[in-house]
């Protein structure tokens, strides 16, 4: 039985460019060291890292190579100096991924969530009442969401919080490589980034900053990354890293259409059983995902049996340890209990087509219809 996978956004496939540059980089020296094979290596870091940068438009120099996502959000919730002055508490989205809202649990420093709409764009009201109290915080709202795809006002968010001398820190791990980046328009002070989100192996990812930032190390040790962050470098994974951003931003345009597979997409599971929910479809979203439920159906139950049809779908974020619950997400968006447990997320990406689509519409067609006939 083919196989059809429609789960970018919980990691995408190893692109070819981004293999080919992995292997390569495979047997070279250590970037610290002075001889020749190190000097080969540290070029190739450079290289890469200027790579990366473009991705979002930022200065090589602002580019700090993490194992990941994760620990690039961790390391951004480390900031501690805003314009205004040392920064005396934390002000995060609902609808964070767990990377930021965990880290922001274990935080000195006191937390207050900032609420979202029903379609999961942060409320703006709530944000300039938070922000009235001048006391400096580090913002963190994400650009893209990865369970709903929903995109945030960066730009509107960034200039209330630089009018209050506080930072924003964005996780744009989801919309990197799905959509053009630039650090100076969004108005952020740090950005995260990960590399198999677009294609590059997983455990490399990065955290960009504005060049004014100054981000204290989380890792202590040899002083690599310019002392930023200690540790031997992940040279096969940057250079893969830098390989993916490369072909990622080779394809916006084509990203860009996987919109109209996406529409047609839900306009036929609303065909099939208009009383499916589609979350987030009256916001700006990423082109390549929708995430969707039908009362009385369950999550797990519907992501096993697609699983079964050969559909590889998600539950929402792939970060849990293969467990599914209610999603905090849609919980924040005030989605009713009974149908956020039973929700689907399909991601595309730069391997899918329409025969792909009409499969999963195919299989949620008989998934739905036995759960109906069966009430």
């Amino acid at each position: 039985m083919s196989r059809t996978y429609l789960d970018y956004n919980a990691t995408a496939p190893l692109r070819a460019e981004a293999r080919e540059a992995l292997v390569a980089a495979l047997d070279i020296g250590n970037p610290s060291s002075v001889h020749e094979e190190g000097r080969k290596a540290r070029a190739l870091v450079e290289t890469a890292r200027a790579d990366v940068a473009a991705l979002v438009s930022a200065p090589a120099e602002t580019v700090v190579f993490t194992s990941g996502g994760t620990e690039a959000c961790n390391l951004a919730l480390g900031l501690r100096q805003a314009p205004a002055g040392e920064i005396k508490r934390l002000m995060v989205s609902a609808i964070e991924h767990s990377a930021v809202l965990a880290a922001a649990e274990e935080s000195v420093l006191p937390v207050e969530l900032l609420p979202v709409t029903a379609d999961g764009v942060v409320d703006m009201a709530a944000l300039d009442a938070a922000l009235q109290d001048e006391t400096p915080a580090l913002v963190c709202v994400m650009l893209a969401n990865n369970e709903t795809g929903t995109i945030q006002p960066i730009a509107e968010i960034a200039a209330k919080t630089r009018t209050h001398g506080s930072l924003l820190f964005c996780d744009a791990v989801q919309a990197a490589g799905k959509m053009p980046l630039d650090i100076f328009a969004l108005g952020a002070d740090a950005l995260s980034l990960s590399g198999h989100k677009l294609g590059a192996p997983m455990g490399i990812g990065a955290l960009v900053t504005h060049p004014a930032v100054v981000v204290p190390p989380q890792l202590l040790g040899g002083g690599q990354e310019l002392g930023r962050r200690a540790g031997s470098e992940n040279i096969s994974g940057i250079a893969a890293f830098a390989a993916a951003a490369k072909a990622a931003m080779r394809d916006f345009n084509d990203f860009a259409n996987l919109a109209d597979l996406r529409d047609d997409m839900e306009a036929a599971l609303l065909a099939v059983q208009p009383q499916t929910q589609i979350f987030g479809k009256h916001a700006d979203r990423l082109a390549n995902t929708s995430c969707f439920a039908l009362g009385g159906l369950n999550s797990e139950t519907l992501v096993m049996a697609l699983d079964l049809a050969g559909v590889a779908v998600s539950a929402g974020s792939a970060c849990s340890s293969g467990k599914v619950s209610r999603s905090h997400v849609l919980a924040a968006m005030g989605a009713e209990t009974h149908i956020s447990r039973g929700v689907v997320r399909v991601s595309l990406g730069w391997q899918s087509n329409r025969e792909d689509t009409e499969k999963l519409v195919d299989e949620w067609s008989k998934l739905a219809g036995r759960a109906l006939a069966a009430e």
